[in-house]
């Protein structure tokens, strides 16, 4: 009995004797990177020093503004509507955890990394309202736990990747009011028949994007007032062609007919 009591008490020790949660370089990586690439107008991130950066969780608590700890890890990150600037930093994805990240609001520029792909546990992914660009990176495919992905109000520019039609988790896509060309892909579109799995308001405000759900097309044909014009136009160019033929005929024609007439008067009696 006695040696059961002893062991119980050296579990017991030795259970709080280990820290509650451990820390990971990578985050610490991912967030001094962060930091370091974002302009902070308002201080908004005055608590992200080298202390916290360094040991940024502590259980389920964290230490910095915007920031979400699960077991020692970032899970979330949300800096929305903090006047950030600045650009988003790669190393971002060093933070593989991390299964929201809502960047929002703000006036960030610059590319969307490709290597958020790394990103594998990523369930929402919002950027929106910033002033990013360049195209939409097809690598966000890999992060196949995309249950939303806002994109909408930037400039981002160049086609809607169709690897982004095999992400069956998402729920959510909105990349309305950017710079972005070429057709809508069709799994992004379709769900089943004709029922979009995206509505139209997903797509818009982009004047080179088309396809379903998008109303189609309109044909750029003549307006009336042009076809008047050219009707207008063609019947004076007839008009005045004729005219010049007949001129021309008559100029032709004159020495012929004054011959003739001088024979005929030759012809012609005294009277």
């Amino acid at each position: 009995m006695a040696v059961c009591c002893f062991l119980l008490i050296l579990i017991v020790l030795s259970a709080g004797s280990l820290p509650l949660s451990l820390q990971d370089p990578e985050d610490e990586s991912c967030l001094t990177n962060l930091r370091n690439s974002l302009i902070d107008p308002t201080n908004s991130l005055s608590n992200w020093n080298n202390a916290t950066l360094a040991s940024p969780c502590n259980g389920l608590t964290s230490f910095l503004q915007g920031a979400t700890c699960n077991n020692g890890r970032i899970y979330k990150l949300s800096l929305f509507n903090l006047s950030l600037s600045g650009t988003i930093s790669p190393f971002l994805a060093n933070c593989s955890n991390l299964q929201t990240l809502d960047l929002s609001s703000n006036q960030i520029t610059g590319p969307i990394p490709p290597d958020l792909q790394s990103l594998v546990n990523l369930a929402v992914l919002n950027l929106s309202s910033n002033r990013l660009i360049g195209p939409i990176p097809p690598q966000l495919a890999y992060c196949a736990y995309l249950n939303i992905i806002d994109l909408h109000n930037n400039q981002l520019t160049g086609p809607i990747p169709q690897q982004l039609g095999l992400l069956v988790r998402l729920s959510s896509f909105d990349v309305s009011n950017n710079r972005l060309s070429g057709p809508i892909p069709v799994l992004l579109a379709n769900k089943s028949g004709n029922v979009p799995r995206f509505n139209a308001s997903s797509f818009e405000g982009n004047k080179d994007v088309y396809g379903y759900p998008l109303p189609p097309v309109k044909s750029k044909g003549l307006s009336v007032m042009a076809i008047v014009g050219i009707g207008l136009g063609s019947g004076l160019l007839s008009l005045v062609l004729s005219f010049t033929a007949v001129c021309i005929w008559l100029r032709v024609t004159e020495p012929v007919m004054t011959g003739e007439e001088g024979k005929i008067t030759q012809l012609m009696p005294d009277y």
